[in-house]
């Protein structure tokens, strides 16, 4: 029997990328779905998120997201271009800008890629792209590159984009209702069976929920 998890997931959270390549390989390695549901990160869905949070909290995120990259071996750098552009407003709080050129873009392509049956795949490559150090990943063919190794076809998907905007969308905003229904606001989360799962800290928990509930590796 064939399980499957949700997985609620953000192209600018780091804790995403870092989740990502062992989310595909439990995918690879036992008889398990991931449905991978693409959802904007919390700057675009929670903007006034920055105004409240505890000072502290950036300063943490960057100590803890850069040790945690170096324990796991990945490469980590925080992307230039940033996914959401933000600036910093006159408290020194962050505030997310009013145009946003990559966001939608990479969001919607997530949708698509799930669509295809390519949405962890395509998200591992193009995580990977972003975070792992490379100057200016949106240019060039630095995405193509990772989306071919996802067995996509990103001008194809692009294509997709602009013609279906509306409906894929519509596509994320279910995703985001959905996300708040498993029970959890932050990425990544995995869902089964009504249990939510928040964080890349979590997988283990995880797999050892999906293992009692009869998951098997897949036979090779």
């Amino acid at each position: 029997m064939t399980l499957s998890i949700d997985v609620f997931w953000s192209f600018r959270s780091p804790w995403s990328y870092l989740a990502t390549p062992r989310l595909r390989a439990m995918q690879d390695d036992y008889e398990l779905d991931v449905n991978f549901r693409a959802v904007y990160p919390i700057a675009i869905r929670t903007p006034e998120f920055f105004q409240s949070v505890n000072p502290l909290w950036g300063t943490y995120l960057m100590t803890d997201v850069h040790r945690h990259a170096e324990f796991l071996g990945m490469p980590f750098k925080w992307p230039n271009p940033d996914p959401v552009r933000q600036y910093r407003g006159d408290d020194g709080r962050a505030r997310t800008a009013p145009e946003q050129p990559h966001i939608a873009r990479l969001t919607r392509l997530g949708i698509v890629a799930a669509e295809q049956g390519r949405g962890i795949e395509f998200a591992d490559e193009i995580a990977s792209a972003i975070w792992s150090g490379k100057e200016n990943w949106h240019e060039g063919d630095h995405l193509a590159k990772a989306a071919a190794r996802a067995g996509c076809d990103l001008a194809a998907m692009d294509e997709i984009v602009l013609r279906e905007a509306d409906r894929l969308e519509a596509a994320i905003q279910s995703n985001q209702a959905d996300h708040t229904k498993a029970g959890h606001w932050g990425v990544p989360t995995c869902a089964f069976r009504g249990e939510p799962f928040f964080g890349q800290d979590r997988l283990d928990v995880l797999l050892w929920r999906l293992e009692k509930a009869g998951l098997k590796p897949r036979q090779k």
